[in-house]
């Protein structure tokens, strides 16, 4: 809680004045180094970018830039040069399979068959359903085709229902907007909270500022999977939802659903399954013959879901699913007003125009694929992803967080784990640095599947590893910066260069 210090001033008036001005001091002392902290810190961090930008920023030399519109437009034959030319330079990394997660199908024809769906319906948007009717029948197919994939029938949730939205962060937000909106209008709650495990994705730290409800964080158990204890004593009558991950990102464990949400359900609050990363991949994985405990609307408690179909739906990036057990739930998500001059207005998600050709080539993606084809797909990541693990448990400096599916969280009680994942970029890899524990994942997808690349990450690794521990202090590109953000106390001072970094990602 910030309190400045003209509040505390006006408190202290009702005590001792000798008390209150020994007390004033130190608070201003403590406001001053603070300042001092801050200044430092934006100082470190302005260094540390100037260090980086050069990777941030490596077509800036080389390639045009435009910090203001150009006197005369460019040909637009030459403006698809230089795309093109950017586009050579950018892929090859991820067609190579090297980058973890980010492209999850990437295969050339499938890419081209989205493109040309994409170009069809270039004009589309959905805000107008009289003009592009397709779009909303398009729409309404993705909905019902994910839901019924994700346990809802006629004895689970047959009114399930849901909205197309530009991602899983979207997704979380509209989720928990409509539960706040729900609680205020059903239960009189004012002062809403929602309960997520530590390892629950940012996009509910972020739902929380936007729609103003507190969020309340439970640890995980030594498995990084959400502790039922700390979740059941965390309920209170502010509680508004519940939620849980399949998997979650940092770690790709499944957190236990289904204790989850008969806690929720035994206190009549709702129940979100964020299953933005697995939703596309776990109903698969578990008809494959894998163990896959239930998260999804067979779980009675279970009243809302997310699954991305831009991940291992494998559409274009900007589409995702929101799924409530009922239309009731979903009522409180829809912006309506009929007081506006222009007419009467509605959009379902927060958006008002939307790009119907994603939506599009999200439901011609789906139809195309078919259940074998996702079904196809999960085999092959699930043995890649076993082929990566047995190689990281191979290697005694490092080890495996929890028991993964094919998100591999790995770490070293021996050595700087960022140092390895610096290395490994050296070699072409693009790895997820994490926190709380210090540590670095891949998330496997079908680049990853390609004839000999497992083998390729794991031979790396070991060379990783080995140049690690024979040059300790070695300074890479992005280890001293997840280094500085992990040792920090002071999470605000971590935000203050984060800030210098986005800043940094915007200058021309």
């Amino acid at each position: 809680m910030n309190i400045s210090i003209s509040k505390v001033e006006s408190i202290m008036k009702r005590f001792d004045p000798r008390t209150v001005e020994k007390f004033m001091k130190f608070l201003k002392s403590i406001s001053f180094f603070r300042r001092m902290i801050r200044d430092l810190v934006q100082k470190e961090g302005n260094a540390l970018m100037s260090e980086i930008e050069g990777s941030l920023k490596p077509y800036r030399g080389s390639v045009e830039g435009f910090a203001a519109l150009p006197e005369k437009g460019r040909p637009r034959g030459e403006i698809l040069g230089l795309m093109r030319s950017l586009r050579k330079r950018e892929e090859a990394k991820w067609k190579k399979g090297l980058v973890s997660g980010a492209v999850y199908n990437g295969d050339t024809s499938h890419i081209d068959f989205l493109n040309e769906v994409y170009a069809i319906n270039s004009q589309a948007n959905p805000l107008h359903m009289d003009v592009w009717p397709s779009i909303n029948k398009y729409e309404a197919e993705i909905i019902s085709m994910t839901a019924a994939m994700l346990g809802a029938g006629p004895t689970t949730a047959g009114d399930a229902c849901g909205s197309v939205t530009s991602g899983g962060t979207e997704s979380i937000l509209m989720a928990m907007k409509s539960y706040r909106d729900w609680a205020r209008v059903e239960r009189g709650i004012r002062r809403p909270e929602m309960i997520v495990p530590v390892t629950a994705h940012a996009a509910f730290d972020k739902a929380a500022q936007y729609f103003g409800i507190t969020i309340i964080k439970v640890p995980v158990d030594e498995n990084y999977r959400a502790d039922i204890k700390a979740v059941k004593k965390a309920v209170s009558r502010r509680t508004i939802v519940i939620a849980g991950s399949a998997p979650g990102f940092p770690h790709g464990m499944i957190d236990p659903i289904e204790e989850m949400s008969e806690i929720a359900r035994g206190k009549g609050i709702g129940f979100h399954t964020d299953a933005c990363l697995g939703g596309f991949l776990l109903p698969w994985i578990e008809k494959l013959g894998y163990e896959v405990p239930r998260f999804d609307f067979r779980l009675p408690g279970v009243t809302s879901m997310s699954a991305d179909t831009h991940k291992y739906g494998y559409a274009a990036k900007g589409t995702s699913v929101v799924l409530y057990r009922d239309k009731e739930l979903r009522h409180h998500q829809f912006f309506k007003t009929g007081e506006w001059p222009g007419g009467l207005y509605f959009s379902p998600t927060m958006a008002g125009s939307r790009p119907g050709a994603l939506v599009a080539a999200c439901w011609a993606s789906m139809v195309s694929m078919g259940e074998k084809g996702y079904l196809e797909g999960a085999k092959k990541i699930m043995l890649t992803a076993g082929k990566i693990k047995k190689g990281i448990e191979s290697i005694p400096e490092l080890y495996i967080l929890g028991d993964p599916l094919w998100v591999i969280a790995f770490a070293s009680k021996d050595i700087n784990i960022y140092s390895v994942m610096d290395y490994m970029t050296t070699r072409g890899w693009s790895l997820n640095g994490l926190h709380k524990p210090s540590c670095v994942h891949i998330c496997v997808t079908l680049r990853h599947t390609q004839q000999g690349l497992a083998e390729k990450f794991i031979r790396d690794l070991k060379a990783a590893v080995r140049f690690v521990k024979a040059n300790p202090d070695v300074k890479g590109d992005m280890a001293p910066m997840y280094g500085m953000a992990a040792s920090f106390p002071d999470r605000g001072l971590v935000a203050d260069v984060m800030d210098v970094y986005m800043d940094t990602l915007y200058k021309v």
